[in-house]
């Protein structure tokens, strides 16, 4: 198995692993409220999605269920797709090639939030 065999596997087991957690929760949950967001963020932080970005994309969603008062679990989820998307989509996209030799690592994937989480 080479290099990239690898690193996809290991990328498959974690998108997989981050599935499973979350449909886990919303499989658990049918009422919206907070023992629902706290079991959500354990789940995204024990899917190694890091403990500052698990909470911040909580804390938004959090604000957006009082916001649009939604009351449906799987509105919750929908909101949740969008807010991992808008994280997504705020990275910075820019190369820094400072230093010389620079490495540039190309990832390539065919995973969405909104086919996975359904």
């Amino acid at each position: 198995m080479g290099f990239f065999d690898k690193l996809k596997s290991g990328l498959s087991k974690t998108k997989s692993s981050i599935d499973d957690k979350i449909n886990g929760v919303f499989s658990t949950f049918r009422k919206v409220d907070e023992e629902l967001l706290e079991e959500l963020e354990e789940a995204l932080i024990m899917s190694d999605i890091g403990m500052n970005t698990s909470l911040e994309i909580i804390s938004k969603l959090r604000d957006r269920i009082k916001r649009e008062n939604i009351k449906d679990a799987e509105d919750v989820k929908s909101a949740l797709r969008e807010e991992m998307q808008n994280i997504l989509e705020v990275c910075d996209n820019s190369l820094k090639l400072e230093t010389k030799p620079a490495v540039i690592l190309v990832v390539r994937s065919k995973w969405s939030p909104e086919k996975q989480l359904q």
